[in-house]
Order: C-alpha cells, then structure tokens, then sequence
C-alpha cells in the first residue's frame, strides 16, 4: 500500500505552539500545508479546535509521450 496523499490533523487545544508544532511534524514527513479550518464555540472568540489539511505528491501518472517536432 503506498504512503496517503492527503492528512488531515485535528489540533485542540488551539494555541501558536500546538499549530506550530502540527505544521512542522507534518512538513518533516514531506507533506505540504494546503488549508486550516477553524471551529468555533458558541459565545468564544477562540477557536475550540483546528483541522489542517495537508497534501504530498504522489506518482505521477505517465502521460502521452511527448511528439518529437523537426
């Protein structure tokens, strides 16, 4: 089975040190940071928790092959 293309990490607490730290494991894996998404508690101007979304290239898939012009 090959390595997942996409992770998603959920993150709660929210603080800078908890992100930073999800950003960092994740981009010493190969993995890039697409997106974050927060949620937010009723009545609250913190967010009770993140998700980051996170993508690394894969395979690709071979294309047709390129035409050889005279």
């Amino acid at each position: 089975m090959s390595d997942p293309l996409y992770k998603v990490v959920e993150v709660a607490p929210v603080t800078e040190e908890s992100l930073e730290r999800a950003l960092n494991e994740r981009a010493e894996l190969g993995f890039g940071f697409e997106s974050i998404h927060f949620v937010m508690r009723e009545g609250s101007h913190r967010p009770a928790m993140a998700y980051l979304f996170f993508t690394r290239g894969g395979e690709e898939e071979p294309g047709p092959p390129a035409s050889a012009e005279a």
